[in-house]
């Protein structure tokens, strides 16, 4: 029984190799300068010269365009950054509105920022100016990491003295605790 599979194994084997043939050349590949003009390069074309392909600044504002500071599509209109109560801590949901603050910061060394740090009601009066400070120079910091530079902006506290709402509910309350960045011409 033995042999008899040794026998099918070796025919199996033999039964399914292939023999080498020659394999196919490759294609050759022309090397050839386009030309202008119908025919052959040789009848009369002209080879076309070679020139670099101009670059487009895409974030240069087009004649006539919205700012992208004003153009609600864009990410840079959205200025204010809302924090947790009686936290000065950076949410993870805002920290790609104020990378591209940090960005446009960045990219236009004369741009100038004011950050408003505002608080909701509760608290005494200098507890609420404080906490509005931490906000402001939260957001200050993260900015200047991300490569804004020092002269561009400046951290102030409004306290609870700008509400954004009016109302003692946890809606009103949320939406006045936040740090607002406002451009040079805005405030």
């Amino acid at each position: 029984m033995r042999a008899i599979w040794t026998a099918i194994l070796a025919t199996a084997i033999t039964g399914c190799a292939s023999t080498a043939t020659d394999e196919q050349k490759p294609a050759g590949v022309e090397d050839r300068a386009p030309v202008v003009g119908a025919g052959a390069p040789g009848a009369g074309a002209k080879p076309i010269a070679q020139t670099p392909i101009a670059g487009v600044d895409l974030t240069a504002a087009k004649p006539g365009a919205m700012s992208p500071l004003k153009d609600p599509a864009n990410v840079l209109s959205k200025r204010s950054v809302y924090f947790d109560f009686d936290k000065s801590d950076i949410k993870d949901e805002f920290k790609p509105i104020i990378e591209a603050h940090a960005r446009y910061l960045r990219d236009n060394g004369d741009a100038k920022m004011l950050i408003q740090g505002n608080t909701d009601e509760r608290g005494s009066r200098e507890y609420n100016v404080a906490l509005g400070q931490r906000r402001a120079d939260a957001v200050r910091r993260v900015l200047m990491l991300l490569g804004a530079r020092d002269g561009q902006i400046e951290a102030v506290s409004l306290g609870e003295e700008k509400p954004r709402a009016q109302g003692s509910t946890e809606e009103a309350y949320a939406e006045n605790r936040r740090g607002d960045m406002l451009y040079r011409g805005e405030y």
